[in-house]
C-alpha cells in the first residue's frame, strides 16, 4: 500500500496523533542541537588535560549508571537484556568510534571547524537510510542537504575560495569526518534493531556497549590517568557530557529515531555550527568572520528546507 493511499485511509485521530508524534521528534532534536553544540565548546577546554578514550569512558560509565536508574525507576525493574547482544556491539562500535575521532580533532582544530564537519552527517545519513532501511530521499530533502553541505563546506574551508580550490583541509577536520561517518550509521541501525523494547531501555544498552568498547580500546590510557589530579574543568566537562550529551541526547536521538525520517533527525546538526559559534563569541574566545558566518545561514536555511520537506 502506498503512503499516500494510507494516509486517506487512515483515521483523522490516527493522522493527527501522527502529526502530534513527528512534532515531537522535531522539538527532541532541537534540544539535542544546542546540547550536542555545548559539548564541543566544553571539550576543547577539557581535552588538553586528559585523553580522548579516558574522558569518554568515564563519562559514558556515569551516563550509564544515570539512565540505569531511570529505567528502575520508570519500570520498577531492572533493565532487560536485548537478545541479540551483536547488535548492541556494532552500535558501540560505532558510537565509541565517533566520539574518540571528535575529541582527538578537537586537540587540532577548532570547536567551529568541527562543528562545521557535523553537518555533513544528514548527507551520509541519508546514505545508510537507504543502505540499511530503504528509505528513498525526495529531491527536496536532497536539495536541503546541498544546500546545508555548501554551507558547511564553506565554513569548513575557513570561508577562504583558494582554500577550497586546493583542498586545504585540515588533519583535525578529516579525521572527524571519519567519525561523523560512524554517527551516520547510527540513526537508521537503531530504527532497525530495537525491536519494540522502550526507547530509554535501549539507550541504556547502548551506552553500556559504548563504555565496554570504549574500555578495551583505551585500556591504557584509562589506567595511566592521574584521576586525582585532573583540573576542575575536566569534571565540569565530565558531569555536563555524562548528563546532557550522552544520555539525554542519546534517548533525544533514539527517541526522534523512532518518529522522523533517519535523514530528518540528524539534520538537526545543521544549527551545531551557528551555536558554536555564538557560545564560543560570548565565552570570550572570539567571533568568526562574517564570510564564515554566512555559511552557518547557509547549513540553517538547510535544516529549515528540510523540516518543512515531507518525509522521504
Amino acid at each position: 500500500m502506498s503512503a499516500s493511499h494510507h494516509s486517506d485511509t487512515m483515521p483523522r485521530h490516527t493522522q493527527l496523533a501522527t502529526g502530534r508524534e513527528k512534532l515531537v521528534g522535531h522539538l527532541a532534536m532541537m534540544l539535542f542541537a544546542v546540547l550536542i553544540a555545548g559539548s564541543f565548546s566544553i571539550g576543547h577546554l577539557a581535552i588538553p588535560h586528559i585523553g580522548p578514550a579516558a574522558l569518554n569512558a568515564i563519562r559514558f560509565t556515569l551516563a550509564s549508571i544515570f539512565l540505569g536508574v531511570g529505567v528502575m525507576v520508570i519500570f520498577k525493574r531492572t533493565p532487560t537484556l536485548p537478545t541479540n547482544l551483536w547488535h548492541l556491539l556494532i552500535l558501540g562500535i560505532l558510537m565509541a568510534a565517533y566520539f574518540v575521532l571528535m575529541f582527538t580533532a578537537l586537540r587540532i582544530t577548532s570547536p567551529v571547524a568541527t562543528g562545521a564537519v557535523f553537518t555533513l552527517v544528514p548527507f551520509m545519513s541519508a546514505l545508510f537510510g537507504w543502505l540499511f532501511l530503504q528509505q528513498i530521499t525526495r529531491p527536496t530533502v536532497f536539495m536541503s542537504l546541498i544546500i546545508a553541505a555548501i554551507g558547511s563546506t564553506w565554513m569548513i574551508f575557513r570561508g577562504d575560495i583558494n582554500a577550497i580550490l586546493n583542498f586545504d583541509v585540515g588533519r583535525g577536520e578529516l579525521i572527524f569526518f571519519v567519525g561523523c561517518a560512524c554517527h551516520a550509521a547510527y540513526a537508521p541501525l537503531v530504527k532497525k534493531f530495537n525491536s519494540g523494547m522502550p526507547v530509554i531501555e535501549f539507550t541504556f544498552w547502548t551506552l553500556v556497549a559504548i563504555t565496554f568498547c570504549l574500555a578495551i580500546y583505551g585500556f591504557e590510557e584509562i589506567r595511566n590517568t592521574v584521576w586525582l589530579e585532573l583540573p576542575a574543568i575536566v569534571w565540569w566537562a565530565i558531569a555536563y557530557l555524562s548528563v546532557f550529551t550522552t544520555a539525554i541526547t542519546f534517548f533525544l536521538v533514539q527517541f526522534a529515531s523512532m518518529r522522523l525520517h533517519a535523514t530528518k533527525v540528524l539534520s538537526y546538526g545543521y544549527l551545531t555550527p551557528g551555536i558554536i559559534i555564538l557560545i564560543e563569541g560570548v565565552i570570550g574566545h572570539g567571533w568568526v568572520s562574517l564570510s564564515v558566518g554566512i555559511g552557518a545561514l547557509l547549513t540553517i536555511a538547510g535544516l529549515i528546507f528540510l523540516a518543512v520537506a515531507p518525509d522521504g
